[in-house]
C-alpha cells in the first residue's frame, strides 16, 4: 500500500536527517519506526493509565472499608525534614 503523506518542513527535515545518517536507509523506514515507536508508547500509557485506575480504585474501597486515618501534615514535614537533614 502506498500513502503519500505532507510533512511539516522540519519534520522533513528531521527525516531526511536521519536517512542521511545512515541508520535508515529510505524515509519510509523512518516513519516505520516512528509509527512503531509512537505504538510502544500509547500501549504503555495504556498500562499506566489501567493502573492509576487500579490505585484509585484502591483507595476508594480502603476508604470504604475505614483503613484510612487522617494524617497531620505538619508531622509530615517536620518528619520529611529530620529525614534529609540526616541524609
Amino acid at each position: 500500500m502506498a500513502i503519500n503523506v505532507s510533512l511539516p518542513k522540519e519534520l522533513e527535515d528531521r527525516v531526511r536527517e536521519h536517512v542521511a545518517s545512515g541508520l535508515y536507509g529510505s524515509a519510509s523506514e523512518v516513519i516505520r519506526e516512528a509509527l512503531r515507536l509512537f505504538e510502544t508508547y500509547h500501549s504503555v500509557q495504556q498500562t499506566r493509565l489501567a493502573a492509576l485506575k487500579a490505585d484509585i480504585d484502591q483507595g476508594f474501597a480502603d476508604i470504604e472499608a475505614g483503613r484510612v486515618s487522617p494524617v497531620n501534615m505538619v508531622d509530615i514535614k517536620t518528619e520529611g525534614r529530620r529525614l534529609r537533614k540526616s541524609s
